[in-house]
């Protein structure tokens, strides 16, 4: 899987209320869940963010509840891949399982431009490329059989996949 899009950078300790704010949880749409993205946090950023582009946090990113709301928004915001220094485990864990790719980079990653630069993600390789100066971070990869997982769409798309192959 490679994906490449703008980077949207973040800092530590993002919360699952910060990606979506606790009074927009009555839905689990993704879709209007995205418009209010990051919204608490960097007003207008539902409107700045375009299909395919991409976070860049830094440590612990997704702390805080163990809901499905933050991955979700963000997903349904387009965004083709998280990249943090960290996740809260929960969060990772819901991300996988929603088919969000995320990445794990522990390389100090603050050349990186918000909202201009373009980053490339070999999500098998785990290898990040800084499009404007060419520079490749490297990431932690996924085994094959969560990239799968990721590919599929989410952890209820693999099992049905794997459970009726022919559909």
């Amino acid at each position: 899987m490679l994906f490449q899009g703008k980077a949207w950078i973040f800092g530590d300790n993002i919360d699952t209320d910060a990606i979506i704010s606790a009074r927009y949880l009555s839905s689990v749409d993704p879709r209007e869940l995205a418009k209010h993205l990051m919204e608490d946090i960097k007003p207008g950023f539902a409107d700045l963010v375009k299909t395919g582009d991409i976070l860049v946090a830094g440590n612990n990113f997704g702390c805080g509840s163990s809901r499905e709301h933050a991955p979700l928004a963000i997903k349904g915001a387009g965004v083709s891949c998280v990249i943090a220094r960290s996740f809260a485990r929960i969060f990772y864990r819901n991300a996988i399982n929603i088919g969000l790719p995320i990445l794990e980079c522990h390389e100090n990653m603050s050349s990186v431009k918000s909202g201009s630069d373009q980053l490339q993600v070999n999500l098998a390789q785990g290898l990040i490329t800084h499009l404007q100066s060419g520079y490749t971070y490297k990431a932690e990869p996924f085994p094959p059989f969560m990239r799968e997982i990721i590919s599929c769409g989410g952890l209820v798309e693999y099992v049905k996949a794997r459970v009726n192959p022919s559909e």
